[in-house]
Protein backbone atom coordinates (compact mmCIF):
# COMPACT_ATOMS: atom_id res chain seq x y z
CA UNK A 1 0.00 0.00 0.00
CA UNK A 2 1.81 3.32 -1.11
CA UNK A 3 1.33 6.51 -0.41
CA UNK A 4 -1.58 8.83 -2.33
CA UNK A 5 -0.50 11.56 -4.32
CA UNK A 6 -3.30 14.70 -4.68
CA UNK A 7 -3.57 17.67 -7.10
CA UNK A 8 -3.95 20.94 -5.71
CA UNK A 9 -7.04 21.71 -7.26
CA UNK A 10 -8.34 19.19 -4.62
CA UNK A 11 -7.48 21.12 -1.70
CA UNK A 12 -9.17 24.40 -3.46
CA UNK A 13 -12.41 22.96 -2.00
CA UNK A 14 -11.00 23.98 1.57
CA UNK A 15 -9.61 27.59 0.75
CA UNK A 16 -11.26 30.20 2.18
CA UNK A 17 -10.62 33.18 -0.13
CA UNK A 18 -11.49 36.05 2.12
CA UNK A 19 -9.33 34.81 5.36
CA UNK A 20 -6.76 33.53 2.53
CA UNK A 21 -6.49 30.51 4.43
CA UNK A 22 -7.34 26.96 4.84
CA UNK A 23 -10.40 26.38 7.08
CA UNK A 24 -9.85 22.58 7.94
CA UNK A 25 -7.29 20.09 6.86
CA UNK A 26 -9.16 17.41 4.06
CA UNK A 27 -9.14 14.04 5.09
CA UNK A 28 -6.87 13.16 2.79
CA UNK A 29 -4.15 14.82 4.46
CA UNK A 30 -4.61 12.87 7.51
CA UNK A 31 -3.50 9.10 8.28
CA UNK A 32 -1.34 8.94 5.35
CA UNK A 33 0.55 5.94 6.51
CA UNK A 34 -0.51 2.46 5.34
CA UNK A 35 -0.86 0.97 8.95
CA UNK A 36 -2.32 1.80 12.26
CA UNK A 37 -1.81 2.10 16.08
CA UNK A 38 -2.86 -0.34 18.19
CA UNK A 39 -3.93 3.00 20.23
CA UNK A 40 -5.96 3.65 17.43
CA UNK A 41 -6.99 0.31 17.15
CA UNK A 42 -7.88 0.15 20.46
CA UNK A 43 -10.16 3.27 20.36
CA UNK A 44 -11.93 3.33 17.17
CA UNK A 45 -11.94 -0.31 15.51
CA UNK A 46 -15.70 -1.36 15.79
CA UNK A 47 -16.02 -5.33 16.85
CA UNK A 48 -15.94 -7.42 13.40
CA UNK A 49 -13.80 -5.28 11.82
CA UNK A 50 -11.16 -6.91 9.92
CA UNK A 51 -7.42 -5.60 10.49
CA UNK A 52 -3.86 -5.98 10.40
CA UNK A 53 -1.84 -4.77 13.92
CA UNK A 54 1.49 -4.62 13.90
CA UNK A 55 4.00 -4.74 16.99
CA UNK A 56 6.22 -6.51 19.54
CA UNK A 57 4.82 -9.87 21.39
CA UNK A 58 5.28 -9.15 25.35
CA UNK A 59 4.11 -12.68 26.43
CA UNK A 60 2.69 -15.54 24.77
CA UNK A 61 0.34 -18.36 27.10
CA UNK A 62 0.45 -21.59 25.28
CA UNK A 63 -2.66 -23.81 26.50
CA UNK A 64 -4.45 -26.57 26.20
CA UNK A 65 -6.27 -25.86 22.89
CA UNK A 66 -5.26 -22.33 22.38
CA UNK A 67 -2.78 -20.11 23.14
CA UNK A 68 -2.62 -16.00 23.85
CA UNK A 69 -0.21 -13.76 23.03
CA UNK A 70 0.01 -10.04 24.12
CA UNK A 71 1.65 -7.46 21.45
CA UNK A 72 2.11 -3.63 22.12
CA UNK A 73 3.60 -1.15 20.17
CA UNK A 74 4.39 1.85 22.76
CA UNK A 75 1.38 3.60 21.77
CA UNK A 76 -0.58 2.53 24.46
CA UNK A 77 0.07 0.95 28.44
CA UNK A 78 -2.40 -2.10 27.75
CA UNK A 79 -1.64 -3.39 24.29
CA UNK A 80 -3.75 -5.94 22.62
CA UNK A 81 -4.19 -9.69 23.15
CA UNK A 82 -4.32 -11.61 20.06
CA UNK A 83 -5.63 -15.26 19.93
CA UNK A 84 -4.11 -17.87 18.22
CA UNK A 85 -3.04 -21.59 17.43
CA UNK A 86 -1.06 -23.33 19.48
CA UNK A 87 1.20 -24.08 16.36
CA UNK A 88 1.63 -20.24 15.94
CA UNK A 89 2.24 -19.34 19.39
CA UNK A 90 5.46 -21.59 19.30
CA UNK A 91 6.71 -19.95 16.87
CA UNK A 92 6.65 -16.18 18.55
CA UNK A 93 8.98 -15.18 21.78
CA UNK A 94 9.02 -12.36 24.09
CA UNK A 95 10.02 -9.27 21.64
CA UNK A 96 9.73 -10.60 18.28
CA UNK A 97 8.25 -8.57 15.75
CA UNK A 98 5.33 -9.56 14.03
CA UNK A 99 2.64 -8.65 11.69
CA UNK A 100 -1.05 -10.45 12.82
CA UNK A 101 -3.79 -10.02 10.79
CA UNK A 102 -7.53 -11.50 12.15
CA UNK A 103 -11.27 -10.23 13.26
CA UNK A 104 -11.56 -8.10 16.33
CA UNK A 105 -14.14 -9.69 18.69
CA UNK A 106 -15.40 -8.90 22.20
CA UNK A 107 -13.29 -9.93 24.93
CA UNK A 108 -14.39 -11.81 28.76
CA UNK A 109 -11.14 -10.83 30.31
CA UNK A 110 -11.19 -7.93 32.95
CA UNK A 111 -8.24 -5.29 31.55
CA UNK A 112 -9.76 -5.04 27.51
CA UNK A 113 -12.90 -5.10 25.96
CA UNK A 114 -11.55 -6.04 22.58
CA UNK A 115 -9.22 -9.07 21.69
CA UNK A 116 -7.78 -10.01 17.88
CA UNK A 117 -8.69 -13.19 16.61
CA UNK A 118 -5.81 -14.46 14.36
CA UNK A 119 -5.82 -15.65 11.17
CA UNK A 120 -2.47 -14.81 10.18
CA UNK A 121 0.67 -14.28 11.42
CA UNK A 122 4.13 -12.55 9.88
CA UNK A 123 7.33 -12.57 12.08
CA UNK A 124 9.42 -9.10 10.83
CA UNK A 125 12.14 -10.25 12.96
CA UNK A 126 12.69 -12.78 15.26
CA UNK A 127 13.94 -12.15 18.96
CA UNK A 128 17.43 -13.76 20.24
CA UNK A 129 17.05 -16.11 23.41
CA UNK A 130 19.18 -13.63 25.24
CA UNK A 131 16.37 -10.57 25.22
CA UNK A 132 16.80 -9.23 28.55
CA UNK A 133 12.89 -8.02 28.80
CA UNK A 134 10.93 -11.09 30.03
CA UNK A 135 7.95 -11.36 31.59
CA UNK A 136 9.55 -10.54 35.10
CA UNK A 137 9.91 -7.89 36.74
CA UNK A 138 12.70 -5.61 36.33
CA UNK A 139 13.88 -2.93 38.99
CA UNK A 140 15.05 0.59 37.71
CA UNK A 141 18.71 0.32 37.77
CA UNK A 142 18.75 -2.89 35.59
CA UNK A 143 16.37 -0.88 32.95
CA UNK A 144 18.96 1.68 33.23
CA UNK A 145 21.81 -0.47 32.36
CA UNK A 146 20.04 -1.50 29.46
CA UNK A 147 18.87 2.07 28.28
CA UNK A 148 18.61 1.18 24.44
CA UNK A 149 15.85 -1.40 24.81
CA UNK A 150 14.12 -0.19 28.22
CA UNK A 151 11.43 1.68 26.00
CA UNK A 152 9.64 -1.69 25.19
CA UNK A 153 8.70 -1.99 29.27
CA UNK A 154 5.35 -0.60 29.77
CA UNK A 155 7.18 2.14 32.56
CA UNK A 156 9.23 3.55 29.80
CA UNK A 157 6.83 4.02 26.69
CA UNK A 158 4.49 5.49 28.87
CA UNK A 159 7.31 8.10 30.09
CA UNK A 160 7.57 8.83 26.79
CA UNK A 161 4.30 9.10 25.95
CA UNK A 162 3.81 11.62 29.15
CA UNK A 163 6.80 13.54 28.04
CA UNK A 164 5.31 14.03 24.61
CA UNK A 165 2.03 15.47 25.88
CA UNK A 166 3.93 17.72 28.36
CA UNK A 167 5.67 19.37 25.53
CA UNK A 168 2.43 19.76 23.95
CA UNK A 169 0.69 21.11 27.15
CA UNK A 170 3.16 24.05 27.37
CA UNK A 171 2.89 24.68 23.87
CA UNK A 172 -0.46 25.09 23.61
CA UNK A 173 -0.44 27.21 26.94
CA UNK A 174 2.09 29.24 25.43
CA UNK A 175 0.46 30.14 22.22
CA UNK A 176 -2.78 30.60 23.59
CA UNK A 177 -1.09 33.61 26.06
CA UNK A 178 0.48 34.74 22.15
CA UNK A 179 4.01 33.99 22.95
CA UNK A 180 6.06 33.41 19.78
CA UNK A 181 8.49 30.29 20.23
CA UNK A 182 11.92 30.85 19.52
CA UNK A 183 14.95 28.74 19.25
CA UNK A 184 18.26 30.05 20.93
CA UNK A 185 21.96 28.51 20.09
CA UNK A 186 23.28 25.71 21.54
CA UNK A 187 26.82 26.94 21.25
CA UNK A 188 27.52 30.30 23.02
CA UNK A 189 30.45 32.58 24.33
CA UNK A 190 28.44 33.15 27.25
CA UNK A 191 28.09 31.46 30.86
CA UNK A 192 24.73 32.92 31.49
CA UNK A 193 24.90 31.85 35.14
CA UNK A 194 28.51 32.54 35.81
CA UNK A 195 29.28 29.52 37.63
CA UNK A 196 31.48 28.21 35.58
CA UNK A 197 30.02 24.71 35.44
CA UNK A 198 30.35 24.66 31.54
CA UNK A 199 31.51 22.19 28.46
CA UNK A 200 34.16 23.54 26.56
CA UNK A 201 34.16 23.02 22.53
CA UNK A 202 36.86 21.60 21.20
CA UNK A 203 37.75 19.90 17.64
CA UNK A 204 38.44 16.48 16.99
CA UNK A 205 41.35 17.65 15.11
CA UNK A 206 44.29 17.77 17.92
CA UNK A 207 46.85 18.65 15.97
CA UNK A 208 45.59 22.36 15.33
CA UNK A 209 45.70 25.12 18.16
CA UNK A 210 43.22 27.15 16.60
CA UNK A 211 39.91 27.90 18.50
CA UNK A 212 37.39 26.99 15.89
CA UNK A 213 35.21 29.84 16.28
CA UNK A 214 38.08 32.33 16.99
CA UNK A 215 37.46 32.10 20.68
CA UNK A 216 36.58 30.01 23.60
CA UNK A 217 32.98 28.49 22.82
CA UNK A 218 30.69 26.47 25.21
CA UNK A 219 27.60 23.95 25.54
CA UNK A 220 24.90 26.77 26.66
CA UNK A 221 23.81 26.45 30.43
CA UNK A 222 20.99 28.70 29.60
CA UNK A 223 19.12 30.41 26.40
CA UNK A 224 18.11 33.12 28.57
CA UNK A 225 20.87 36.15 27.72
CA UNK A 226 19.56 34.63 23.87
CA UNK A 227 15.84 34.97 24.47
CA UNK A 228 16.29 38.81 26.17
CA UNK A 229 17.86 39.38 23.37
CA UNK A 230 14.49 38.57 20.97
CA UNK A 231 11.92 39.83 23.62
CA UNK A 232 13.39 43.30 23.52
CA UNK A 233 11.10 43.89 20.71
CA UNK A 234 9.01 40.50 20.90
CA UNK A 235 7.53 40.93 23.96
CA UNK A 236 6.35 37.31 24.76
CA UNK A 237 9.04 34.53 23.78
CA UNK A 238 9.43 30.93 25.17
CA UNK A 239 11.73 27.91 24.07
CA UNK A 240 12.08 24.46 24.62
CA UNK A 241 15.51 22.91 24.46
CA UNK A 242 18.58 21.25 25.70
CA UNK A 243 21.01 22.79 27.67
CA UNK A 244 24.33 21.23 29.32
CA UNK A 245 25.87 21.53 33.10
CA UNK A 246 29.36 20.58 33.67
CA UNK A 247 28.40 19.28 37.25
CA UNK A 248 30.16 16.91 38.97
CA UNK A 249 27.14 15.42 41.02
CA UNK A 250 25.69 11.91 41.25
CA UNK A 251 22.11 12.91 42.88
CA UNK A 252 19.54 11.57 41.48
CA UNK A 253 18.24 15.15 40.60
CA UNK A 254 21.04 16.09 38.20
CA UNK A 255 21.61 15.64 34.38
CA UNK A 256 24.53 16.96 32.44
CA UNK A 257 22.50 17.29 29.46
CA UNK A 258 18.56 18.09 30.28
CA UNK A 259 15.58 19.84 28.74
CA UNK A 260 14.77 23.36 29.79
CA UNK A 261 11.61 25.45 29.21
CA UNK A 262 12.34 29.01 29.30
CA UNK A 263 10.24 32.21 28.74
CA UNK A 264 10.91 36.12 28.70
CA UNK A 265 8.28 38.32 29.17
CA UNK A 266 8.71 42.17 28.49
CA UNK A 267 6.14 44.83 30.35
CA UNK A 268 6.05 42.88 33.39
CA UNK A 269 7.25 45.25 36.16
CA UNK A 270 5.82 43.15 39.28
CA UNK A 271 7.41 39.99 40.64
CA UNK A 272 3.97 38.77 42.25
CA UNK A 273 2.55 38.78 38.13
CA UNK A 274 5.57 36.55 37.21
CA UNK A 275 5.25 34.02 40.01
CA UNK A 276 1.79 33.57 39.38
CA UNK A 277 2.26 33.55 35.65
CA UNK A 278 4.36 30.33 36.69
CA UNK A 279 1.95 28.69 39.08
CA UNK A 280 -0.72 29.06 36.16
CA UNK A 281 0.91 27.64 33.63
CA UNK A 282 2.09 24.81 36.06
CA UNK A 283 -1.50 23.92 37.06
CA UNK A 284 -2.51 24.42 33.07
CA UNK A 285 -0.20 21.64 32.26
CA UNK A 286 -1.35 19.28 35.14
CA UNK A 287 -4.42 19.55 33.84
CA UNK A 288 -3.66 19.14 30.24
CA UNK A 289 -1.98 15.78 31.08
CA UNK A 290 -4.73 14.69 33.24
CA UNK A 291 -7.10 15.42 30.26
CA UNK A 292 -4.75 13.82 27.66
CA UNK A 293 -2.80 11.07 29.23
CA UNK A 294 -4.88 10.17 32.36
CA UNK A 295 -3.83 6.60 31.59
CA UNK A 296 -0.67 6.76 31.55
CA UNK A 297 -0.78 8.71 34.41
CA UNK A 298 -3.31 6.13 36.45
CA UNK A 299 -0.02 3.77 35.61
CA UNK A 300 1.91 5.50 37.26
CA UNK A 301 -0.43 6.01 40.28
CA UNK A 302 -0.91 2.46 40.29
CA UNK A 303 2.53 1.00 39.77
CA UNK A 304 4.90 3.64 41.34
CA UNK A 305 3.02 6.01 43.80
CA UNK A 306 -0.47 5.23 45.08
CA UNK A 307 -1.06 9.05 46.16
CA UNK A 308 0.24 10.79 42.46
CA UNK A 309 -3.68 11.53 41.70
CA UNK A 310 -4.38 12.74 44.50
CA UNK A 311 -1.36 14.94 45.23
CA UNK A 312 -1.06 15.96 41.45
CA UNK A 313 -5.21 17.10 41.79
CA UNK A 314 -4.27 18.67 45.31
CA UNK A 315 -1.79 20.68 43.54
CA UNK A 316 -4.60 22.10 41.28
CA UNK A 317 -6.93 23.37 43.78
CA UNK A 318 -4.72 25.31 45.99
CA UNK A 319 -2.82 28.36 45.75
CA UNK A 320 1.18 27.60 46.13
CA UNK A 321 2.66 29.12 49.19
CA UNK A 322 4.80 32.60 49.16
CA UNK A 323 7.54 33.05 51.34
CA UNK A 324 10.77 35.47 51.41
CA UNK A 325 14.29 34.01 52.21
CA UNK A 326 14.63 35.71 55.00
CA UNK A 327 11.62 34.01 56.32
CA UNK A 328 13.02 30.61 54.85
CA UNK A 329 16.23 30.66 56.91
CA UNK A 330 14.53 31.84 60.28
CA UNK A 331 11.95 28.53 59.67
CA UNK A 332 15.35 26.23 58.71
CA UNK A 333 17.30 27.71 61.93
CA UNK A 334 14.14 27.04 64.04
CA UNK A 335 14.16 23.24 63.26
CA UNK A 336 18.21 22.66 63.92
CA UNK A 337 19.42 23.11 60.13
CA UNK A 338 23.05 24.91 60.23
CA UNK A 339 22.53 27.63 57.84
CA UNK A 340 23.25 31.11 57.80
CA UNK A 341 21.21 34.26 56.26
CA UNK A 342 23.45 34.87 52.62
CA UNK A 343 23.40 31.12 52.45
CA UNK A 344 22.43 29.52 49.11
CA UNK A 345 19.60 26.71 50.05
CA UNK A 346 20.73 23.09 48.92
CA UNK A 347 18.11 20.25 48.70
CA UNK A 348 17.70 18.71 51.86
CA UNK A 349 16.71 22.48 52.84
CA UNK A 350 14.63 22.92 49.60
CA UNK A 351 12.72 19.21 50.47
CA UNK A 352 12.40 20.27 54.28
CA UNK A 353 10.40 23.66 53.10
CA UNK A 354 8.18 22.13 50.78
CA UNK A 355 7.91 18.91 51.62
CA UNK A 356 7.70 18.62 55.75
CA UNK A 357 6.95 22.23 56.14
CA UNK A 358 4.38 23.49 53.94
CA UNK A 359 3.55 20.20 51.95
CA UNK A 360 2.98 22.31 49.21
CA UNK A 361 4.78 24.41 46.08
CA UNK A 362 6.40 26.92 47.18
CA UNK A 363 7.76 30.43 45.97
CA UNK A 364 10.91 31.62 47.68
CA UNK A 365 11.50 35.00 47.00
CA UNK A 366 13.75 37.97 47.33
CA UNK A 367 17.31 36.24 47.72
CA UNK A 368 20.35 38.17 48.74
CA UNK A 369 22.15 39.59 45.88
CA UNK A 370 25.57 38.08 46.71
CA UNK A 371 24.30 34.40 45.41
CA UNK A 372 22.14 34.93 42.58
CA UNK A 373 23.12 35.83 38.80
CA UNK A 374 24.55 39.62 37.65
CA UNK A 375 21.39 40.12 35.47
CA UNK A 376 18.53 40.01 38.08
CA UNK A 377 16.99 42.72 39.02
CA UNK A 378 18.19 44.79 42.04
CA UNK A 379 15.52 45.47 44.49
CA UNK A 380 15.19 48.93 46.42
CA UNK A 381 16.75 47.84 49.72
CA UNK A 382 19.96 47.14 47.55
CA UNK A 383 20.42 43.59 49.25
CA UNK A 384 18.60 41.52 47.62
CA UNK A 385 17.02 40.89 44.04
CA UNK A 386 13.29 40.85 42.75
CA UNK A 387 13.89 36.71 42.16
CA UNK A 388 12.31 33.61 43.06
CA UNK A 389 12.57 29.49 43.44
CA UNK A 390 9.48 27.29 43.23
CA UNK A 391 10.25 24.37 45.21
CA UNK A 392 8.06 20.75 44.86
CA UNK A 393 7.41 18.52 47.00
CA UNK A 394 10.24 15.67 46.77
CA UNK A 395 11.37 17.72 43.55
CA UNK A 396 13.25 20.54 45.42
CA UNK A 397 13.65 23.52 43.00
CA UNK A 398 11.32 23.06 39.83
CA UNK A 399 11.79 26.76 38.25
CA UNK A 400 14.13 30.03 38.89
CA UNK A 401 13.27 32.95 37.57
CA UNK A 402 13.45 36.90 38.29
CA UNK A 403 12.98 39.86 36.78
CA UNK A 404 15.96 41.39 34.73
CA UNK A 405 17.93 44.15 35.89
CA UNK A 406 16.84 46.63 32.93
CA UNK A 407 18.65 49.45 33.91
CA UNK A 408 22.08 50.12 32.40
CA UNK A 409 24.55 51.15 35.13
CA UNK A 410 23.11 48.38 37.36
CA UNK A 411 23.92 45.94 35.03
CA UNK A 412 27.40 46.99 34.22
CA UNK A 413 28.16 47.10 37.73
CA UNK A 414 27.02 43.63 38.52
CA UNK A 415 28.14 42.07 36.17
CA UNK A 416 31.88 43.64 37.62
CA UNK A 417 31.05 42.91 40.83
CA UNK A 418 30.49 38.83 39.80
CA UNK A 419 34.19 39.49 38.02
CA UNK A 420 32.66 38.94 34.70
CA UNK A 421 34.22 40.63 31.65
CA UNK A 422 32.44 43.57 30.26
CA UNK A 423 33.74 42.60 27.04
CA UNK A 424 31.94 39.16 27.04
CA UNK A 425 28.42 41.00 27.78
CA UNK A 426 29.26 43.95 25.78
CA UNK A 427 25.99 42.53 23.30
CA UNK A 428 23.88 41.77 26.61
CA UNK A 429 24.40 45.41 27.70
CA UNK A 430 23.37 47.38 24.29
CA UNK A 431 19.85 45.86 25.11
CA UNK A 432 20.37 48.08 27.89
CA UNK A 433 21.54 51.10 25.94
CA UNK A 434 18.93 50.86 23.01
CA UNK A 435 15.37 50.77 24.49
CA UNK A 436 15.38 49.30 27.30
CA UNK A 437 12.49 47.41 28.92
CA UNK A 438 11.49 46.29 32.12
CA UNK A 439 11.16 42.49 31.93
CA UNK A 440 11.37 39.05 33.59
CA UNK A 441 11.36 35.53 32.91
CA UNK A 442 12.04 31.36 34.34
CA UNK A 443 13.05 28.35 33.27
CA UNK A 444 11.66 25.06 34.34
CA UNK A 445 13.25 21.62 34.06
CA UNK A 446 11.32 19.42 31.74
CA UNK A 447 12.47 16.46 33.75
CA UNK A 448 12.10 17.36 37.27
CA UNK A 449 8.55 18.12 36.53
CA UNK A 450 8.35 15.19 35.26
CA UNK A 451 9.49 13.13 38.26
CA UNK A 452 6.80 14.95 40.10
CA UNK A 453 4.09 14.19 37.28
CA UNK A 454 5.04 10.24 37.28
CA UNK A 455 6.19 9.70 41.15
CA UNK A 456 9.57 8.67 39.94
CA UNK A 457 12.61 9.37 42.24
CA UNK A 458 15.91 9.09 39.79
CA UNK A 459 15.46 12.13 37.03
CA UNK A 460 18.27 9.10 34.85
CA UNK A 461 14.56 7.50 34.46
CA UNK A 462 12.59 10.62 32.75
CA UNK A 463 14.91 11.18 29.87
CA UNK A 464 15.46 8.71 26.93
CA UNK A 465 19.38 8.85 26.92
CA UNK A 466 20.78 10.22 30.33
CA UNK A 467 24.27 12.05 30.16
CA UNK A 468 25.22 12.56 33.68
CA UNK A 469 29.09 12.29 35.32
CA UNK A 470 30.72 9.61 34.39
CA UNK A 471 27.67 8.18 32.18
CA UNK A 472 27.69 8.45 28.37
CA UNK A 473 27.40 5.06 27.01
CA UNK A 474 26.79 5.84 23.41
Amino acid sequence: MGFKLFKRSNLKLFYNKNKRLYSKLPNELLNLLPTRTINNIITSSPIGAEIQVNGWIRTVRIQKNVSFASINDGTSVKGLQAILSNEEAKKLATGTCVRLHGILVDSIGKDQNKELQVNKVEILGECDSTYPLQKKHHSMEFLRDITHLRFRSNIFSAILRIRNSTILGFQDFFQRNEFVQIHTPIITTSDCEGGGEVFKLTTSNTASKREFFGKPVYLTVSGQLHAESISSYIPRVYSIGPIFRAENSFTSKHLSEFWMLESEISFITSLNDLYNFIENSIKYIIQYLLDNSYQDIDYFNQFIDNNLLNRLENTLKSPFIIMSYDDAINILKKNSFDISFGSPLQSDHEKFLSTTYCNSPLFVIDYPKEIKPFYMRLNDDNKTVACTDLLFPKIGELVGGSLREERYSVLENNILIKGLSLEDYKWYLDLRKFGSVPHGGFGMGIERFLLYITGLENIKDVIPFPRSTENCKF
